[in-house]
């Protein structure tokens, strides 16, 4: 049991879930629940299928700035400074924005803008859609390699076999056992060990780290590239409003790189610090209401109990740490509250 959402003094609703830290190494550190669950990566991907463009040559040949590979890691939240950015590479590319097969439902995800949006009349266009970003990555390696544009999602296209490869060698794993599904946004998904997925973000915390001889080291040099872009512009890998990944990301500048993956999954990139080496955690919550709050809550007491987050962060990261719902009237109505001990490997072995 992660998260307990309580009314008054009545407990309504339980988050379960499973939450593994591992070192870079992918030694499970810290546990809760199962550390092999499997879960499906969807768009906590994004930052390791974007490993496949960078590799091609891609940021030389569509001059790829770190705030454009921001984006492309991300999930963004269809802001106009999101839009804007995506437009000016399309352009430059020359590639019409029409390709784009991510569709647009329920986008933005940026309260205020689908707001402005819905007022104004306006149908938001497919790089409000969250995935846009790593949509392009797609569109843009099928035009590196010579492949078709138009059919760039569709599971037997080779830019989709690229993406696999490269997202397996970041999780570790062979790409034959990376068990295939369909995303939301319409594009091929992959499933895999929670512990895999923490050794991804490991990796991706100080890639330069990785030793010699572990076969991970192909991807080091693409993935530090990444990490640099998702730090230096957090609000264009999320967004500037309601987004835990880029509250994290600004509330320990430097030190995290935080990823949600949908339906309850995040992982997190933890930096090294004075004594402490290079991490990666994985939290996972299960199916059902208010679990989108409920994850919040758990990734911040998460990253607490692992001793990342201090108390001037923590009080940042307040309204994501015990989420509150209000009534009309302002008045607290309920709040989720994480219930779990992240409890070191070494004390439940002893």
């Amino acid at each position: 049991m992660l998260v307990r959402e309580s009314r008054a003094r009545t407990v309504e609703s339980e988050h379960r879930g499973h939450v593994v830290e591992v070192d870079q190494a992918g030694a499970i550190r810290r546990v809760a629940g199962d550390p092999q669950h499997v879960v499906m990566l969807r768009a906590a991907a994004a930052p390791f299928g974007l490993v496949a463009l960078i590799e091609a040559g891609g940021v030389d040949a569509f001059d790829l700035a770190p705030s454009d590979l921001a984006i492309l890691a991300g999930s963004h939240s269809g802001e106009d400074v999101h839009v804007r950015t995506l437009a000016a590479l399309f352009r430059r590319a020359g590639i019409s924005q029409s390709v784009l097969a991510c569709g647009t439902e329920g986008m933005p995800l940026d309260a205020l803008t689908a707001s402005r949006l819905a007022r104004d009349g306006e149908r938001p266009g497919p790089l409000r859609h969250a995935c846009s970003g790593p949509h392009t990555v797609m569109v843009l390696l099928s035009r590196l390699r010579g492949w078709p544009l138009e059919t760039y999602w569709q599971d037997d296209h080779p830019v989709q076999g690229e993406i696999r490869r490269a997202v397996a060698r970041a999780l570790g794993l062979a790409p034959e056992r990376l068990q295939p599904g369909i995303d939301a946004c319409g594009v091929p998904t992959w499933a895999a060990p929670l512990a895999a997925v923490a050794r991804a973000f490991a990796l991706l915390a100080e890639p330069e780290a990785i030793v010699e001889g572990d076969p991970r080291r192909t991807v080091a040099p693409a993935l530090g590239i990444v990490r640099d872009a998702m730090l230096a512009h957090p609000e264009l890998s999320g967004g500037s409003r309601e987004r835990l990944d880029t509250s994290l990301m600004k509330a320990l500048p430097g030190r995290v790189i935080s990823k949600t993956g949908l339906a309850g999954l995040r992982g997190v990139a933890i930096r090294s610090n004075g004594d402490s080496s290079a991490r990666g955690m994985a939290i996972k919550l299960e199916a059902g209401a208010g679990q989108r709050v409920a994850g919040w809550a758990a990734a911040v007491e998460s990253l607490a109990q692992a001793g990342v987050v201090d108390s001037q962060a923590l009080r940042m990261l307040a309204r994501y740490h015990r989420p509150a719902r209000l009534d009309p009237h302002g008045r607290v109505a309920s709040e989720s509250v994480a219930t779990f001990d992240l409890a070191p490997v070494g004390e439940l072995t002893a």
